[in-house]
């Protein structure tokens, strides 16, 4: 049964529609996921997203950031060492990352 909140929201940008534009890419989601079990570097993330370009992995991670999903920590090394993690807001998407895992679970 759909709830009467997300009936609701149809006649404006709703709120599934807004958090869909933050995390409803293929790449981004990947990204949240991955971040769950810690802070990671840019080479890490790409051999964990196999197939992903560094541009399209770069642009992902600018998109999360701006959005305050990730945060990125730059340290003084040569050459720079940067870091990413999932900032409170990022962290509140673990329920919906758990849903959609035990739906896929279920029904995949």
């Amino acid at each position: 049964m759909i709830s009467e909140k997300i009936i609701s929201c149809c006649t404006v940008e709703c709120c599934v529609e807004k958090a869909l534009n933050v995390i409803g890419g293929k790449w981004s989601f990947l990204v949240i996921k991955n971040l769950f079990t810690g802070t990671k570097r840019f080479g890490e993330l790409r051999k964990l997203l196999h197939n992903i370009s560094p541009k399209t992995l770069m642009s992902c991670l600018r998109s999360l950031e701006e959005n305050h999903i990730i945060s990125r920590k730059v340290y003084p090394t040569v050459p720079a060492t940067v870091e990413y993690s999932l900032t409170e807001k990022g962290k509140g998407l673990n329920g919906i990352i758990n849903e959609m895992y035990a739906w896929g679970e279920k029904w995949a």
